[in-house]
């Protein structure tokens, strides 16, 4: 039986507690996705409706994370679930601690300025675009943006990171960028710059109903 109050998990062969990077990268995507669309709405609609049912679960998630146990946070059950079929990536549980430390801090302040004090200011707007970031580079990169505070609190390198992060090493032929792609992307962004100053206006134009625009050319 194991134990309630467990930060990670013994896996034979490693000699800390570790977490499966692929649950939490999928956690992190959901958590991504309900913000994201909560900030869309208050931008487009000036609702703040669902920013603050996200707050409070973001904050309910990452307490139970920290002080009970990952094994019972709703949104990394699920990303098990969505996950189960894929092989375990383990990384080490003491930094991931640390980084969700960092977000009951910011999700935190965050329900005392909006649930609690029901207020916005440029304060929430920033907390809210730094969730967005961290939660962004977890899911998109595999990069846990409030892993690399733990040298800094700890004084020591972190174990069993993603992608083996944490070790010096050679990168491989297919990880290195040359001159040319380098140029390839800066073309690409000086072509969409283009493409705004250009056609500008036409793209601002609202879309016409295919069927209509069919039966004028008829």
């Amino acid at each position: 039986m194991k134990p309630v109050k467990q930060f990670g998990e013994n896996v034979e062969g490693y000699n800390i507690p570790v977490l499966n990077e692929r649950e939490i990268r999928a956690a992190a995507g959901i958590l991504f996705l309900f913000v994201l669309i909560s900030l869309m709405l208050i931008l487009l609609k000036q609702n703040f409706v669902l920013i603050k049912y996200v707050i409070t679960a973001f904050l309910t998630d990452f307490i139970v994370r920290v002080f009970i146990s990952p094994r019972y946070s709703p949104t990394l059950i699920v990303g098990r679930l969505i996950v189960s079929r894929q092989n375990p990536e383990y990384v080490g549980a003491a930094q991931k601690k640390v980084a969700w430390i960092i977000g009951i801090i910011l999700s935190g302040l965050m329900f005392i300025l909006m649930p609690i004090l029901n207020s916005y200011s440029i304060i929430t707007g920033l907390v809210c675009l730094i969730c967005l970031i961290f939660l962004f580079f977890e899911t998109a990169f595999g990069i846990c943006l409030g892993c690399l505070f733990y040298r800094w609190v700890y004084k020591e390198k972190a174990q069993y990171c993603p992608g083996e992060v944490c070790d010096i090493k050679t990168k491989h032929d297919i990880q290195k960028v040359t001159l040319l792609q380098i140029v390839i992307v800066l073309a690409f962004i000086a072509m969409i710059i283009l493409i705004a100053h250009f056609f500008n206006n036409a793209f601002s134009e609202k879309p016409s109903s295919l069927w209509v625009i069919l039966k004028i050319k008829s």
